[in-house]
Parts: C-alpha cells; structure tokens; sequence
C-alpha cells in the first residue's frame, strides 16, 4: 500500500527494509519495546511524524471530553441513584431505573445524533460539530463539549446510578441507620453523611471501572462530532493501516486505564479508613 499500484518488486523490498519486516518478529518486539521505555512509540507509516508528537497534539481534546463528561456524569448519577434507593419502589425509582437501562442500552452514536440534531440543528443553542480549545476562552471551549459530553454522559450516568442504588438500599436497611433515624437526624444527613459515606466503596468502583466506558466511547462520540482527539486519530489511524500510531493510542489508553485503577484503590483508604493495605 505504501509503495503504490506500479512499484516493483525492489521498491516493495526495500520498504519493507525500512519498515523492519526483513527481521524476526521477537527482535522487533524487543526493539519496540526497548523504544517504549525510552519513550519512543515510533513513527507515523503516512505522516513521518513521531507517535508521541501526533498524540500531544490531539490530547487535550479527549482530555477535556473525559473530564466535563466525568463530572457531569458522577454529579447526575450520584444523586439520581440516592433519592431512587430512598424512594424506592415508587414513581421515583422506577423512573430513574428506566432512565438507566435506556442510557444503557442506546448506543452512543444514535444519541450523539439526535442530540445534534435537536438542539444544534433545530434550536441552534450549541455547534453541532468541531471543537475549541480553551485558549480560544472557557465559553466557547465549554459550549463545544457540551452535546459531545451529555452523548458520552449518558451510559456512564446509567451505570452509576444502578450501582448507587443498590449499594444505598444494603446500607439504608442497616441499624444504624434505623438508629439515627429514632435519634431525630435529618434525612439529608442519613442520605449524604451517614448512607452515602458507607456506601462510597462500590461506588467509586464503578466510576472506576467505567474510565473503560469513556475510552471506548471517546472514540465513537469523536467521530460523530468531529472532535479532533485521540479516539478520532486512531479512528483515522485504523483505516488507513497505520500500525504505529494504532499501537502508541492503545499503549496510552491501556495505561490511563491502569492508572485510574491504582487511583481508585488508593481512594479506598480514604472513603472507608478500615481498609489497609
């Protein structure tokens, strides 16, 4: 492919010389993986640039997708899973769980465009594509993440508020919560102090766990806003074959992954002091 319908068998050689192919696959792992380590993911098959400048360039798109969806989700979901595991088997609850196996079970892509297209094509409140990075100000930056990050919010809020939910109804039936309660103590208190502290645990699990949602639909939601990020590079990358990049975005993505995962055990000690480690 990179040679080109006419190249000769010589031309196609000498590619494939450069491109390190001649040589047995485990000493191109080690190599590649010595280059890791030195910080290198390679070089760009079609652009010639180096994976890690092609990744700086998109990351505070995807970053910034990540971080207004994260908050919009735990701050949509947390409450929601609350007042349904308080209200629960009522209008309330029920209305909030089927919100949840609805955001679960849409894919992300529909969404994305009926949202685009209700509030950026008929009402004109948000841009329906495109991004704007912060140094062009806090407004315009927030105002292009918006649809994109309520689309990606949406499965991350469903799964959320279930697990809040259920975490809330094992502890609101504990004794002591039936103990403040014969105590006078407000409701909001038991719900957000006494409940919600206690029930922190699985909580932050999921919002943990989910960082896998984000990342997989960073990919799709970039591309159906045209959002210039990692998930639109490797989106990019894919269809055009161009391994090295593939490889760098997937490394970064697996180790984010990994890293949030030791933040959240970390976060354990502080949510619940009886655990050590």
């Amino acid at each position: 492919m990179i040679a080109g319908d006419q190249a000769s068998p010589e031309d196609v050689e000498k590619i494939r010389a450069g491109l390190g192919l001649d040589r047995p696959y485990l000493i191109r792992f080690f190599e590649w993986v010595g280059q890791i380590l030195s910080g290198d993911l390679g070089t760009s098959i079609f652009t010639n640039m180096p994976v890690t400048t092609m990744i700086a360039q998109r990351v505070e798109p995807t970053l910034s997708l990540m971080i207004v969806t994260l908050i919009i989700a735990v701050g949509v979901a947390v409450p929601m899973g609350v007042v349904a595991a308080w209200k629960a088997d009522t209008w309330v609850d029920r209305s909030a769980m089927a919100f949840a196996v609805f955001g679960f079970s849409t894919p992300v892509f529909v969404v994305g465009y009926l949202i685009a297209y209700v509030f950026a094509l008929k009402l004109g409140w948000f841009p329906v594509q495109g991004y704007k990075p912060i140094s062009a100000g806090v407004g315009p930056w927030i105002q292009s993440l918006i649809l994109p990050s309520v689309t990606l919010a949406l499965v991350y809020i469903a799964l959320i508020a279930r697990i809040t939910r259920a975490a809330m109804l094992d502890v609101l039936g504990q004794d002591y919560i039936r103990t403040a309660k014969a105590k006078g103590v407000g409701q909001r208190r038991i719900l957000f102090v006494h409940g919600l502290k206690n029930a922190a645990v699985p909580i932050v699990t999921v919002i943990g766990i989910g960082v896998a949602l984000l990342i997989g639909g960073a990919v799709v939601t970039e591309s159906v806003f045209a959002i210039p990020g990692l998930g639109r590079l490797v989106v990019d990358a894919i269809l055009r074959r161009d391994y090295p990049v593939i490889q760098g975005v997937v490394l970064l993505f697996s180790f984010v992954y990994v890293l949030v995962n030791l933040a959240v055990d970390l976060v354990y000690v502080w949510v619940d002091p009886r655990i050590r480690y």
